[in-house]
């Protein structure tokens, strides 16, 4: 007896093929797909975005930075908040709450470096010794228009280590230990938003609130 398949039969296996083709390749498009997804954590950062806007960072030389420093040493708990305007050659930093005694303007300009508060206006040779001498703790003035980039000072040796993402995560400079934290886009740039900085039995914490690029 000769067998036979009726034509409706035939031409519905038929249509199998072409439907399970289609389907596997939709599988595999969307496999690829979660494939080239560089991995990211909560905050968006990827692989590769630090190298890539790095330059940027570094160009990133003004700008206006508020946000709260936190001083912890064995014999004192204390915090400010800060106000920082940047520019290449000169800065201006107002220091207010427990730790600044009241409101205190730091200022710095072509090697110059006064503070000015309630008893009056004073100067040093360095912004470090004007604040120790003043309110008897100083922040690393100096180095940290670098560091708060998450960039290592130029002019010294210094130790970087990265994350999974190629993110800054610990410097260690001029006898600073600097771990970041925590991390925002602002505009189109990644930039710190938590540090901790470690120098002896001193520990600085400092939150940035806001990041704005600000004109010459």
């Amino acid at each position: 007896m000769t067998s036979f398949s009726p034509r409706w039969l035939s031409a519905r296996r038929s249509s199998y093929r072409p439907s399970r083709l289609l389907l596997a390749s939709i599988a595999l498009l969307f496999l690829a797909g979660c494939a080239s997804q560089a991995p990211m954590d909560e905050s968006g950062r990827q692989a590769g975005q630090w190298e890539r806007q790095q330059a940027d960072v570094e160009a990133f030389d003004t700008w206006t930075m508020v946000g709260k420093a936190g001083l912890r040493t064995p014999q004192e708990n204390i915090s400010a908040n800060l106000d920082w305007n940047q520019h290449p050659h000169y800065f201006r930093m107002l220091i207010s709450g427990p730790f600044g005694g009241g409101r205190n303007v730091l200022e710095g300009r072509e090697g110059r470096f006064s503070l000015s508060n309630s008893d009056g206006r004073f100067e040093a040779e360095t912004p470090e010794a004007l604040m120790e001498e003043q309110l008897g703790w100083a922040l690393p003035v100096s180095a940290m228009p670098d560091w708060v980039r998450g960039l290592p000072g130029e002019h010294n040796s210094y130790q970087l280590e990265t994350d999974e993402f190629g993110f800054p995560s610990h410097l260690s400079q001029d006898g600073w230990e600097i771990d970041y934290r925590d991390w925002e886009r602002v505009e189109d740039l990644w930039l710190p938003r938590r540090m901790v900085m470690n120098y002896e039995d001193v520990r600085i914490t400092l939150v940035v609130n806001q990041w704005q690029a600000t004109g010459e």
